[in-house]
């Protein structure tokens, strides 16, 4: 039977096999009402991404899965935190999960005070020191193994601005790395 104009027809989501990922909006909206399916569904699309992301800043998969686990627990707990005007929850797993990850890792520095703060963590740094804006492109162009062009449409701008973001933060990213800070000048001494 064809479906009329305007004739609403019921869809089983268990008979319809999607390739393309839940739409973020749709995602978010179940969140913020509760819907623990939903959670598994952005686990299923987004977790090997974020644990990839925090596998790679902290060198460990089992602080990795910790990470994602926090992340994913923090989007459960506060799901306005994440908006999808924004731009994607892709992105937007990413960036925390890196986060995370960099906290985890200077967290870990501060505990063990033999060793030598802040090398390790010098490129993490910096990268947590840009815009938002330069690293949401960044993430998704080094992390997530997208294109300048495929980072735009991620997150909804134009082609030439995803280039120059990128262009920017990678600059940035490079002055910073080649005159790291003196860690005694930071510390006061």
């Amino acid at each position: 039977m064809a479906a009329r104009p305007h004739e609403v027809v019921p869809v089983d989501r268990r008979t319809v096999q999607s390739s393309t990922p839940p739409r973020d909006e749709d995602l978010h909206r179940r969140l913020v009402y509760g819907d623990e399916s939903a959670l598994g569904e952005v686990y299923d699309a987004f977790g090997g991404l974020a644990h990839a992301v925090a596998r790679r800043v902290t060198g460990s998969a089992a602080a990795a899965e910790e990470v994602v686990q926090e992340v994913l627990t923090q989007l459960w707990v506060r799901p306005y935190a994440f908006d999808p005007a924004r731009g994607s929850l892709r992105a937007w797993l990413s960036m925390r999960a890196h986060r995370r990850a960099v906290d985890r890792m200077r967290e870990a520095d501060a505990s063990t005070p033999a060793e030598p703060a802040g090398a390790a963590l010098l490129p993490h740094t910096a990268l947590a020191e840009l815009p938002l804006a330069q690293r949401q492109v960044l993430h998704l162009a080094y992390f997530a193994g997208r294109t300048y062009r495929q980072a735009a449409v991620e997150l909804g701008i134009p082609e030439g601005t995803a280039k120059a973001r990128l262009r920017v933060a990678l600059r940035s990213l490079a002055d910073r790395l080649a005159d790291p800070p003196d860690p005694a000048v930071e510390r006061g001494h």
